[in-house]
């Protein structure tokens, strides 16, 4: 589905560049001519961006709830209509399989995800179904996503009379939830939300931007602000290894105190009594080569291989940026070098999660045997 916004002037598809991004996003402009300038206007609330590659699935039906509170990291029985949540789908290891936007409007809930999961995600919910009172559909061929960092006046679909927005809740560490990154966090400000607008409706938006009505961005200027944000998505920062202390998704898609569902114990386990194996830092780049890393470019200390990338981006303020995912023993103090197509680049880290992640449980420590206590 090729988007129409793709016809507006200077529109360049992320399909035409190298790296994660092109294999992240499909069919929808990834710049149209200006990406700093488009970062700006989004950041400052006034630009959508088209992210009509996206998928919907919808759960319908009085068990849908519970059903996907069940199968699922975050809790969802009291999700009222309106409200937003994420969760995450684990396998028996603790490891990410899935990561679904939540809302529900009294009648369904609404999974927005990144295109290349829904088929998996939706065969695999068919198989769980049972005997429970859910039906799942497919709804991408009806629904498409626009986000935003403002509040454009958009046709927000409505079909059970409550928006279907989608509010991103990593601003705030959520109910049940656990954040490891430490001090001011700059998720505080992101107001990041996609609405879900009747596909049809994407021509007329087309020409209501060419009239002038609200400015465009495309997805480069979304995923700098989400690297300045620390905000982790599943199709950049998560491979087949991926916990999520990691990523300190904790701070929004897990209850940490919910019922048991596929993968707790060892979230439990990592919390309270283990560390996460790598973390999650934000790199600053030194920009004087030239060079810009892309995913899955190797992170090095001292000729020691101890990461990998996985987003990059130009912001508009900060520079060179970077998301990596890192071992846990890697020196928090130490300048990195990442790799740029066969040049060095040095990179300071910002912590996100730090080495002491985890171990939250205050467990008594019991006496050596034959120690004398004083």
């Amino acid at each position: 589905m090729t988007s129409p916004f793709l016809t507006l002037p200077g529109a360049v598809g992320a399909e035409a560049l190298a790296g994660a991004l092109a294999s992240a996003d499909h069919d929808v402009p990834a710049h149209y001519g200006n990406p700093l300038g488009e970062q700006r206007a989004l950041a400052e609330g006034r630009a959508i961006v088209d992210l009509s590659d996206r998928s919907v699935l919808s759960v319908t039906g009085p068990d849908r709830l519970s059903w996907l509170n069940s199968l699922t990291s975050q809790s969802l029985t009291g999700l009222r209509p309106g409200e937003s949540t994420e969760t995450l789908l684990l396998d028996v290891t603790g490891r990410l399989e899935y990561a679904a936007r939540v809302v529900d409007d009294g009648e369904t809930v609404w999974l927005l995800l990144e295109r290349d999961e829904a088929p998996g995600l939706l065969a695999w919910l068919e198989r769980m179904r049972f005997m429970l009172r859910v039906e799942l559909a497919d709804r991408t061929a009806d629904l498409a996503t626009i986000g935003t960092l403002g509040d454009p006046a958009l046709p927000i679909a409505a079909p059970a009379g409550v928006p279907l927005i989608w509010h991103d809740p990593w601003h705030a560490v959520s109910p049940g939830g656990h954040q490891y990154a430490q001090g001011e966090h700059p998720g505080a400000e992101w107001s990041w939300s996609e609405r879900l607008v009747p596909r049809e409706a994407l021509p007329s938006l087309v020409g209501r931007v060419t009239a002038g009505e609200f400015p465009v961005a495309g997805v480069l200027a979304v995923e700098a602000l989400r690297i300045a944000a620390w905000r982790p998505r599943f199709a950049t920062e998560v491979d087949e290894k991926t916990i999520p202390h990691e990523l300190d998704w904790l701070r929004t898609a897990v209850h940490l105190s919910k019922g048991c569902y596929r993968g707790q114990e060892t979230v439990a386990k990592v919390h309270n009594l283990g560390h996460p194996p790598r973390r999650l830092v934000m790199l600053h780049l030194d920009g004087s080569e030239g060079a810009h890393p892309v995913r899955g470019a190797v992170v090095s200390l001292e000729g020691r291989e101890v990461g990998l990338v996985t987003s990059s981006a130009l912001h508009y303020e900060l520079g060179p940026i970077a998301l990596a995912v890192v071992k846990r023993s890697t020196d928090p103090a130490a300048i990195l070098s990442v790799d740029a197509d066969g040049t060095a680049v040095s990179a300071a880290q910002e912590i996100v999660v730090p080495p002491e992640a985890g171990a939250e449980a205050n467990v008594p420590r019991l006496p050596r045997l034959g120690a004398v206590r004083r």
